[in-house]
This record gives structure tokens, sequence and C-alpha cells, in this order.
């Protein structure tokens, strides 16, 4: 049997492959050049695996896609609170060439814009760095996002520095109010070669992958960065990654995403996938014309959108029954799917309920795929009471779910 993803992809991206508009980034001279006819897209799965259709080995520059990489380096590197002193995380409502600053401190207002891009740039790695030194930490940085080595093209670095004036003012506009702590024009030459890095379709998804997977490549099982940082960076896509046209973004798409000049797209859906696209031309937003298409489809057709209701908690149990044997009575919860707050509270409230008199209660969490912190400590609490009570608690834990002592501090 022949797979369903690679065709579906392949319908879908044939519905789009017409839509001839929008136009490539023409105030770069050589992604103006780019083929307008080049169209891919791939999905990767936080488990490994990656299905792709169109032009997804071909080279392009990431551009704007390697800001929240970037930002995600910088709070790794820098930690929270030096970062945020320096870039907010409000949407602009601008173009992503905007100098868009807060009036008061002069902080760019988000970091997925130029001037924000420009100023978490200078934030990657520890203080004290060349630049020389700091692109290399990018480049390794985002070569370890995509799970193979990446490398700067040397000729759109050329030619995207030759024209930079409109970055080089952001940036002598942020040193003015003290947000850059170096030479501006070599804070910009370092950002133009980030955004210079050669990538493909394939690439891109692995590295949104790599968001949705936590912060660990789901091929090299490396962790790139902490949960805690992939967090804040997908939570400012989500807000701040299609620049303007954020909004209509998060109301129809609903996936934490980030576009970049040279066609690419990405988005990241938390626990399941990554997702990219490639077509050079550009709406007026400096966001792929049928990459926007093509991610409005898949949200649409495979309810990806991150606002979709999820089932309700109820499920979460199973079954409670007594089980009656020659050692006595035994209380029965078997417990199923993916445990979160409110199915944990869901458990809770069926023990209450039930008021168990047996003297045995067991908690079966055989079919329990996934368990947050908060679910575990609530579900221990509710076994110690348990057995405060007088009952005799024993776990059925087969994937060590909730690997813990009754006897350890819950709360």
């Amino acid at each position: 049997m022949r797979s369903i993803v690679p065709d579906y992809l392949t319908d879908v991206l044939g519905d789009v492959e017409s839509d001839a508009s929008g136009e490539t980034a023409g105030y770069i001279p050589e992604l103006a050049a780019a083929d307008p006819e080049r169209l891919g897209a791939v999905f990767a799965t936080v488990d490994g695996e990656v299905y792709g259709v169109g032009d997804i080995d071909a080279e392009f520059t990431i551009q704007s896609i390697s800001k929240p990489f970037a930002y995600a380096m910088a709070l790794a590197d820098r930690g929270f609170d030096s970062v945020l002193a320096k870039v907010g995380v409000e949407p602009s409502g601008e173009a992503f060439n905007e100098i868009s600053l807060e009036s008061d401190t002069g902080r760019p207002r988000n970091p997925m814009i130029n001037a924000g891009a420009i100023t978490t740039h200078s934030l990657v790695g520890p203080v004290g760095l060349t630049p020389a030194e700091r692109v290399e930490r990018v480049v390794q940085g985002l070569s370890a996002f995509a799970g193979r080595q990446l490398r700067v093209d040397e000729t759109i670095c050329a030619s995207e520095m030759a024209s930079a004036h409109r970055n080089l003012a952001i940036a002598h506009m942020l040193r003015s109010h003290g947000i850059l702590a170096e030479d501006p024009r070599a804070v910009v030459d370092g950002y133009i070669r980030q955004c210079s890095v050669l990538v493909t379709t394939r690439d891109l998804a692995m590295m949104a992958a790599t968001l949705a997977n936590r912060g660990v490549n789901p091929l090299s099982n490396e962790q790139v960065v902490d949960q805690t940082v992939v967090r804040q960076v997908l939570s400012v896509m989500a807000t701040c990654g299609m620049y303007d046209a954020a909004g209509d973004w998060a109301t129809q798409v609903g996936i934490p995403a980030k576009s970049g000049v040279a066609g690419g797209l990405i988005g990241a859906l938390p626990g399941q996938l990554g997702i990219a696209t490639f077509s050079p031309r550009l709406d007026v937003h400096g966001n792929s014309v049928r990459g926007v298409s093509l991610f409005e489809r898949f949200s649409s057709d495979m309810g990806l959108h991150v606002m979709e209701v999820p089932p309700t908690a109820r499920a979460v149990v199973r079954s409670n029954r007594v089980r009656t044997g020659a050692d006595g009575a035994t209380r029965l919860f078997r417990f199923q799917g993916a445990i979160r707050f409110a199915g944990a509270e869901r458990i809770v409230r069926e023990i209450l309920e039930t008021a168990p008199s047996e003297p045995r209660v067991v908690l079966d969490v055989s079919l329990v795929h996934s368990i947050d912190d908060v679910a575990r400590r609530m579900l221990l609490e509710a076994a110690r009471r348990l057995a405060q009570d007088g009952h005799e608690v024993i776990f059925v834990d087969p994937e060590a779910m909730i690997p813990a002592d009754l006897g350890e501090k819950l709360w």
C-alpha cells in the first residue's frame, strides 16, 4: 500500500500551482532572479518521518525564517531577562522592515521584525564573542535545528549587504538608544550572513519539527534548546511571525509560523509536526503567496488550527469497576490517552465520586500515551490520599509514565 500523505501533498500542490500572483523579492537582486515556478512542501513528524513533494531539495536562503531560531539561541545563551531587556514581544502591526521601536525604551517591539532580529543576532552566544565567532555560533545552531551542516551563500550575502541601507539605519538607531552595544555595521553584516544561510524545504520542515518536538531534533535526537525556550519562541511566532498579516494568519490558519522573502514558510504544530513550503512569489506583506494558500489548505483539511477544541477530558477515564478474587475485592480504574490538568481533574473527580470501599485500588495507566507534570503530580497526590485512607494503592504502569515514589513531596 502506498502512503496517503504524499498523494495528498501532490493534490494540494497541484491546486495552487497555477497561481502566478505576487512577485519575487525585487529589492535584493539575487532573490529577484529566483525561479518563480519553484514549488515544494514537506511534512516532518516529531518522530522523524518526512513526507515531501515538489522542489524540496532545491537550495535557497533562509532569510527571516532564521529569526525564531536565532531568538531561541539568544534565549538559551543569555537567558530570558537579558534578551527581554533588549527586545519586546508585542506585535508591531507594521511591515517587517519598519523602524519599530518603543518610544520610551527604544526596544524593538518583537524579534520577528528586522529591528528585533538585528538586536537578537547581537545577543547570540556568550558575552565577548567577536562578530565572526557569533556568526559561527548562529550557523552551527541553525545546523543543529536542521540536523545537518549548513553554510552561508556568499553571493547572496554580498548582494544583500550592498543594499542594506535600511537595516544599517535601523542598527544605528538601535545604537543611539543603547540597545546595540557594538559597531552597528558589524552587527548588520552578521545578521545578513545569518539570513544568507542556504537551506532546503526539507531542512526547514525538520527545523520546524524540532520546535514542535520541544526542542529535540527528531533525527539526531539532540536537545537543541530547552522546552521553556521553545514555548517562548512558538508564542512569539504565533503572534508576530507573519508581520502585519499576523492577525489574519492566527484566525484563519492558527499554526505558529514564520516566513522569509526567498519564498520559504514554516509552521510548527506542538507535539505533532513541522511544515515547510517553498514558492518565491511574495504578497504585499512579504509572505509567499502559494505558501500561504498551502497552509490555509493544510489547516482546513486536517484540523491543524491550534485552537481546535480537543476531545472532552471525560474520555481519559476508560473504565471504573470492581474485580473480586480469592484475595478480596479490588477497585480498578483504567485511564487512557493524553492527560493534562483537565484530564487529571476528571480522574480525581471520578475517584472522589466513587469513594472506593474496597481494600485495594488499582490505577491502570497502561493505555496513557502522555502525561504532563501537573497531571502526574495530581495522580500521585490522589494515590497518596487513598493510601492515607487505608487503601493499598497499586499503579499498573508498564511504560513508567508516572515514575515516582508515593512518598515524594508532591506539591
